[in-house]
């Protein structure tokens, strides 16, 4: 059974804009990618990882999506982000997204890989203990 919106405590709504479609009159694929990111940084933001370019934060290593069905205007999604493995720098983050007019069917799903980088020095440091902590209250 697919998981649904309500499975998660970190999720975002993103209404379709007319814009977000493309010729072939659905959503572009690279918006599901921005809707991932957008999902990702609350989460991470949840967790107090500083997002941004000073000290110590999260950069993405990798990213993934498997598109289920076309998403089009006029619609809403519901994208969700939670942790499936913490690695020694890194954090891996499953994204989920349901159609609102599909009756909240599963139209992508994906992980991305970010790690711990010093911005300074530019190496890759340990996930926190803070950010460990904050990610099991996440569930």
């Amino acid at each position: 059974m697919s998981p649904k919106p309500d499975d998660f405590k970190v999720k975002i709504d993103v209404p379709i804009q007319w814009g977000d479609q493309d010729a072939f009159e659905h959503v572009n694929n690279i918006h599901f990618l921005r809707w991932f990111e957008s999902a990702r940084i609350e989460y991470l933001r949840r967790c107090g990882a500083r997002i941004s370019n000073e000290s110590v934060g999260p950069i993405l290593a990798a990213v993934n999506c498997d598109y289920r069905r076309q998403v089009k205007f006029p619609d809403t999604v519901t994208v969700s982000a939670s942790v499936s493995k913490i690695g020694n720098s890194s954090i891996t983050i499953q994204h989920h997204m349901w159609s609102e007019s599909q009756d909240w069917a599963l139209v992508a799903e994906g992980q991305s890989v970010v790690v711990m980088l010093d911005y300074e020095t530019q190496e890759t440091v340990s996930v926190s203990d803070e950010i460990r902590r904050r990610i099991q209250e996440l569930g």
